[in-house]
C-alpha cells in the first residue's frame, strides 16, 4: 500500500510512562513535530500523571491514564480496543510509538516523505538484527529474528484491516515483565506478519551494518544520525548496562552521540539532562557519558581566562587544622587566580594568627580567616562556617589540610592527600582549566578527584559506599531528595572531601540551614557518621538540582591512574584466565560469583579448581568422561552452562 502524503489520514498512538507521572520537556518537543505530520494523536499513560503533566499532554490529543500493567504492549492493545476495528480501518496508517525514544533530530516529515512512496504494509524507524538463541525464553522460533524495534511501528490500512492483525491483538497475553514485552511482542511481530506475506521496511537502512552491530541504534547512534539522518535516539543510551556496551564497543558510543547532538545539530541537549538526571543513577550517567575531565597543567588560554574571572565570581574555602601543614596548604591555595576570594577556617585564635602570617603574601582579591567551632571538622567549615557568603559565588573550590585516619601516617595517607590536592589545586593552569570547564558545561555541578585505590584503599573501588549507605539514605530522605540512590550503584562523590562545585547546585543542602550542633562531637568515628554521609550526598544534591557530577584529573595524574588501574586489571586477568575463566569480563564475574556461592562447601570449590586444571592437562576424551561424573556431583550442577575456557 502506497500513501498519498498530501492527504494522508494518520493516527499516532503514543505510549507514555514515568514513575512519578512527570512529563519532561523532551516529550512536548517530540510531539510538537509529530503533530505536524499526523492527523490525530492518542496518548496512553500507564500509571499516573501529575496535573501539569496531563495538561501538557492534552495539548496534543486525548489522554487515557490506565493501570500500570502490561507495559507498552497492553497500552497499545487498550488504545486499539478503545477505537474499535471499524474506526481503525478509516486511517491510512496507525503508528504505535513510545517515549523511550527522543528527538526528532530531523523533522519527521523527512521520514514520512521517504516511506509514503513505498509499497508496504508496515514499517519502522530502526531494526534489531537476528541473534542466535532465545535469551528471554518466549520466542516460538527458538531465536530472535530480524525485527522492527517497537518504539515506532507504523501499520497501514492493508494490515490494520486484516483479520491477522485483529487476531494478533485480541489474543495478546498479559505482559508481566520486560522479557515478555520483547519475547512475546517486539521480537516476533515483524516475522509473524512477514511470514504471512505482509511487506515491511525500516526508514533507517542498516543492512550493511549487520556484521558491524546487531543493535545499531544503541551501539553506534552517532553513525545513524550523522550518516543516515536517523531522526531519533534512545533515552536508554544514557543509562544502559555497562556490560552490554563493553561487549560491543570501547565505551565511546554515548559520549559520541551526545557531543554530536550538542555541537552538530539543533537539538537542545538540556532536554536530555532534564530527564536523565531526574530518573537515573548518576553512576550510569557518568560512565556512559564518560564524564571524566582530563585537564592540562601546562597550558590554558590566558585571554579567555581573564574574561571568565572578570565575569564570574570565584572563591576557595579551605579548612586548616594542622599547623605543621600550613606551608603545604599555602602551596596549593596559591594555585587560585588573584581575582578569587579566599576563605580559610580554623578552630582557634592561635591557629588563625599562624595562618594569617603564612598567607599574608597570598595574591587574591580578598583573604578572610574565620575561627569556627571544632565540631563537624571540614564539613561544618563549608556548611556552617561560610554559609553566609557561599551563594554569592558562581564557582567554588573546597579543600582542607589532610591526614588520613584510616591508615597510619606515612606514604599511604600522604599519597591519598596528594591525589586529592593534585586533582583539585594542582597549579594555576589546571585551576584555570577547571573554571573554564564549569563555564563551558553549564550543567556541571560538582567536579571531584577520583577515589583512592592504592594500598589499604584498593577495595574502595567496588565498595564506595563502605558502611555509609544507610546513613546517607537517611539524610537523603530528610533533605527530600527524589533522585535514585541504590546500594549497588556507587556515588560519584569526593571521597576525601575536596572538590569544585557550583553553589547553585548545592542550594538544597544549604537550605537545611546547618548548625554546629547538628554534627557529632569529637572524638569522631573514622566511618559511618553524618560527616561521611554528607561526603557522599554532595553529588546527589547536585543531581537533584539538575546538575551532573563528574570526575576531574590533571593530565599528569590521569597517566598515573591509567597505569595503576591497568596493573590491577592485568593481575586479575592473569590469575583468572590462567585458571580457565574468561575471556569476557561479565563471564568472569558471573563464574566467580558461582564459585564463591559454593564457598560453604570446600570440597565443591576444590573440585571446581581441579576441573579447570584437568581441562588444561588431560586428554579431551578422558576430560569429557570425567566431566559427566562431575555434573552429577551435588553443588557442581550449578556451574553447568557457565563457559570454561575452550568449551562451547
Amino acid at each position: 500500500m502506497i500513501i498519498n502524503s498530501e492527504n494522508a489520514n494518520r493516527l499516532a498512538i503514543y505510549f507514555f510512562y514515568d514513575k512519578r507521572g512527570i512529563v519532561d520537556r523532551y516529550v512536548p518537543y517530540f510531539l510538537d513535530d509529530l503533530k505536524k505530520n499526523v492527523s490525530e494523536i492518542f496518548i496512553v499513560c500507564n500509571g499516573k500523571l501529575t496535573p501539569d503533566g496531563k495538561e501538557q499532554l492534552e495539548k496534543y490529543g486525548h489522554v487515557l491514564v490506565r493501570e500500570n500493567k502490561g507495559f507498552d504492549v497492553w497500552a497499545y492493545k487498550t488504545a486499539l480496543e478503545s477505537y474499535g476495528w471499524e474506526k481503525l480501518k478509516t486511517y491510512d496508517e496507525v503508528i504505535m510509538l513510545n517515549n523511550t525514544i527522543m528527538g526528532p533530530v530531523y523533522s519527521f516529515s523527512e521520514t514520512f516523505e521517504k516511506m509514503d512512496g513505498q509499497d508496504l504494509d508496515f514499517w519502522g524507524l530502526t531494526e534489531y538484527f537476528k541473534i542466535k538463541g532465545d535469551p528471554f525464553g518466549y520466542s516460538p522460533y527458538g531465536y530472535l529474528p530480524d525485527h522492527i524495534q517497537s518504539h515506532w511501528i507504523a501499520c497501514r490500512r492493508s494490515l490494520v484491516s486484516s483479520s491477522d492483525f485483529q487476531e494478533y491483538w485480541e489474543n495478546m497475553p498479559m505482559i508481566e515483565d520486560y522479557a515478555q514485552a520483547v519475547g512475546k511482542h517486539e521480537s516476533i511481530f515483524t516475522k509473524r506478519f512477514a511470514d504471512k506475506g505482509y511487506r515491511w521496511a525500516v526508514s533507517v537502512e542498516c543492512e550493511d551494518l549487520r556484521s558491524y552491530s546487531g543493535y545499531p541504534l544503541m551501539m553506534c547512534p552517532k553513525k545513524l544520525i550523522a550518516e543516515r539522518r536517523c531522526p531519533i535516539f534512545k533515552k536508554r543510551s544514557f543509562f544502559h548496562m555497562e556490560d552490554d556496551f563493553l561487549k560491543n564497543t570501547a565505551g565511546e558510543q554515548t559520549s559520541e552521540l551526545f557531543d554530536y547532538l550538542r555541537y552538530e545539530t539543533d537539538y537542545d541537549v538540556d532536554l536530555i539532562w532534564d530527564t536523565i538526571l531526574r530518573n537515573y543513577h548518576q553512576y550510569d550517567i557518568v560512565k556512559n557519558l564518560n564524564l571524566a575531565y582530563i585537564l592540562p597543567t601546562n597550558q590554558f588560554n590566558e585571554e579567555t581566562f581573564k574574561t571568565q574571572v572578570s565575569e564570574h565570581k570565584i572563591a576557595l574555602v579551605m579548612h586548616l587544622f594542622f599547623e605543621d601543614l600550613l606551608e603545604e596548604s599555602y602551596h596549593y591555595v596559591s594555585a587560585m587566580p588573584p581575582e578569587a576570594d579566599i576563605y580559610l577556617t580554623t578552630d582557634t585564635e592561635a591557629k588563625k594568627a599562624a595562618i594569617e602570617k603564612v598567607f599574608s603574601k597570598l595574591p587574591c582579591r580578598k583573604l578572610e580567616v574565620r575561627v569556627i567551632q571544632n565540631r563537624g571538622r571540614d564539613v561544618s567549615s563549608l556548611l556552617v562556617g561560610v554559609k553566609d557568603v557561599i551563594m554569592d559565588y558562581d564557582i567554588v573550590c573546597f579543600a582542607h589540610d589532610k591526614k588520613t585516619a584510616q591508615v597510619k601516617p606515612g606514604t599511604i595517607g600522604a599519597s591519598f592527600a596528594y591525589k586529592c590536592f593534585e586533582n583539585v589545586l594542582s597549579n594555576k593552569a589546571y585551576v584555570a582549566n577547571v573554571i573554564n570547564t564549569f563555564i563551558n558545561n553549564p550543567r556541571l555541578g560538582i567536579l571531584s578527584p577520583p577515589e583512592p585505590n592504592h594500598s589499604t584503599f584498593f577495595t574502595t573501588i567496588g565498595f564506595e559506599w563502605g558502611p555509609n549507605y544507610n546513613v546517607t539514605k537517611k539524610l537523603a530522605k530528610e533533605l527530600g531528595l527524589t533522585v535514585p540512590m541504590n546500594v549497588m550503584s556507587p556515588p560519584v562523590a569526593p571521597l576525601g572531601t575536596m572538590f569544585w562545585f557550583r553553589p547553585a547546585a548545592m542550594k538544597p543542602l544549604y537550605d537545611r540551614n546547618w548548625e554546629y550542633e547538628d554534627f557529632p562531637e569529637e572524638p569522631n568515628k573514622i566511618d559511618g557518621t553524618l560527616l561521611h554521609a554528607i561526603e557522599r550526598i554532595y553529588p546527589f544534591i547536585a543531581q537533584q538540582s539538575g546538575y551532573y557530577p563528574a570526575i576531574g584529573m590533571t593530565d599528569k595524574f590521569a597517566a598515573i591512574e591509567y597505569n595503576n588501574l591497568r596493573y590491577y586489571v592485568r593481575g586479575y586477568n592473569q590469575v583468572l584466565v590462567n585458571s580457565g575463566i574468561g575471556p569476557y569480563y561479565d563471564q568472569m564475574v558471573a563464574l566467580m560469583n558461582q564459585v564463591f556461592a559454593l564457598r560453604g562447601s570446600f570440597k565443591a570449590v576444590i573440585k571446581f579448581r581441579m576441573k579447570c586444571y584437568l581441562k588444561k592437562y588431560l586428554p579431551q576424551k578422558m576430560y569429557k568422561k570425567m566431566r559427566k561424573r562431575w555434573k552429577k556431583m551435588k553443588g557442581i550442577e550449578n556451574l553447568n552452562g557457565i563457559e570454561v575456557k575452550g568449551e562451547d
